[in-house]
């Protein structure tokens, strides 16, 4: 598995407009091989920003690097980094990519698919 993440620290107050760009556009990762889930994170609250996470699960880092050269990927991030009147981030997206080395389930719990 390959686990695919970028951390966005997003400007205090502007929260709820990152939340809202991500929940309004079209992925269309269920129309690529390997992809197995996407997850929105938010993290810790610092004086100037949220920290969030977009994490993305994929049967291998082929798919994922798939995913990056497809017309889907291009389509869902055709609106990305669009000027705004006030800025949504400090800085660049920091991306992050991790292959899976050892993986352990609960074997009491039912399997969910790259939770």
């Amino acid at each position: 598995m390959f686990i695919a993440m970028n951390r966005f620290k997003v400007v205090k107050g502007e929260e709820a407009a990152f939340e809202t760009v991500w929940s309004s556009r079209k992925t269309r990762l269920d129309e690529m091989p390997g992809f197995l889930a996407f997850h929105l994170l938010k993290g810790p609250e610092k004086e100037d920003h949220t920290l969030y996470s977009s994490h993305t699960s994929w049967a291998s880092k082929d798919d994922f690097v798939a995913w990056t050269k497809s017309e889907q990927f291009r389509e869902s991030h055709r609106n990305a980094g669009q000027p705004r009147e006030k800025p949504m981030y400090l800085g660049h997206p920091e991306f992050e990519g991790f292959e899976t080395v050892l993986s352990e389930a609960n074997p009491h719990q039912p399997r969910q698919a790259a939770e």
